[in-house]
């Protein structure tokens, strides 16, 4: 019986990622969040069914894998028009290679690859071997970002305008609109210890569909994402907040949170990576947040401070079948609904108002 109702949820769940399509037919903006048990994969389809794929999971063919069930199964896509690699760690890159040979990347566009290890480790001379593959893929063409980079996307005719803007990396981000003074206490929150690794360097991207806006700040940490907000705020206030470094407390500044002012929160965590009790209490804390979605639910402890409501959670088991986190924003960016279509649960949000 057992056995029985196993097969039966996973029919379910197969049935309801395949029921979900991309952006192109219905003219909205899609957002994938796939599960790579706490590595870095979010699928974006355009209005014009372009792909943007940030970041590739770690290697070994399981990351690889599940992008490309969701792309070719729940998305309906072909290729990845455009790779986006934040920073240089194995669980945003590792899954690249390998996922350039089940379908074609287009483009590919990092902060530039560093000939030596990233993380300021003289000692560590594995570099050159885990970097080779991704150096060595077969893609269309490669970029180096630069902040303030706008992306060569398609505009949909009937639909509202689409940017994907390059904030910064590497720890240099782009001159504010206006020179957005922050208003708030840029003292107020202590700084921690300086972060030597590639975390710090991550690429921090801007979408923007008519008035939705969205933020990615890859594995940014502390200080770094204090400096993008304080005492100027280059980015500006967004609709969601894809939070920063999987939910670790390296991360997530609440003067960045506060200053970002999100609506919904995404996570993209592991059953025992990210999730930690301060970052939960930092956007719980954050009056404009409405709603905390986590892929994985935070098996380390049943204490409720390191997991959002169970509605809001794609994989409830740490043994799971990947669900995924979606949302659409409508073709005229005045609303998006967050789903889990393996639960059939939705929820509407209207974009804040500027």
């Amino acid at each position: 019986m057992k056995t029985i109702h196993l097969l039966s949820a996973i029919a379910v769940s197969v049935s309801s990622a395949l029921s979900v399509s991309a952006g192109s037919a219905d003219k909205t903006l899609d957002f994938y969040w796939i599960d790579s048990e706490g590595g870095g994969s979010t699928l974006i389809v355009t209005p014009a069914g372009e792909s943007i794929l940030i970041d590739s999971g770690n290697p070994g063919g399981r990351d690889s894998g599940r992008i490309h069930k969701v792309m070719t199964e729940a998305a309906g896509l072909k290729q990845v028009d455009h790779l986006v690699t934040t920073h240089f760690h194995i669980d945003h890159f590792g899954g690249a290679a390998e996922l350039s040979r089940l379908v074609p990347i287009a483009n590919v566009w990092d902060k530039g690859i560093p000939e030596t290890n990233p993380d300021n480790n003289p000692g560590d001379t594995r570099w050159p071997l885990l970097i080779k593959p991704y150096r060595e893929m077969e893609a269309g063409k490669r970029h180096v970002l630069r902040p303030g980079d706008v992306f060569p996307l398609k505009q949909t005719a009937g639909t509202a305008a689409l940017e994907l803007r390059s904030v910064g990396n590497n720890q240099k981000f782009m001159a504010a609109k206006d020179g957005a003074k922050s208003s708030f206490d840029c003292a107020e929150i202590p700084a921690k210890a300086k972060d030597m690794s590639d975390n710090a360097n991550s690429v921090v991207s801007l979408l923007s569909f008519g008035g939705f806006r969205y933020f990615n700040g890859g594995d940014l940490t502390w200080n770094v994402e204090k400096e993008l907000v304080c005492p100027v705020n280059r980015v500006g206030e967004v609709d969601v907040y894809q939070v920063n470094h999987h939910g670790l407390d390296l991360s997530n500044n609440p003067i960045l949170v506060r200053s970002l002012a999100p609506t919904v929160a995404m996570m993209n965590n592991g059953p025992r990576k990210g999730t930690m009790p301060e970052v939960l209490s930092t956007l719980r804390g954050t009056k404009s947040i409405k709603v905390v979605y986590q892929v994985h639910r935070n098996v380390r402890t049943a204490a409720n401070e390191s997991n959002t409501a169970d509605e809001f959670i794609a994989n409830a088991d740490e043994k799971c079948t990947a669900n995924f986190l979606k949302l659409s924003v409508s073709p005229d960016g005045s609303s998006y609904t967050v789903s889990i279509p393996s639960s059939g649960h939705s929820k509407k949000f209207e974009t804040r108002k500027k």
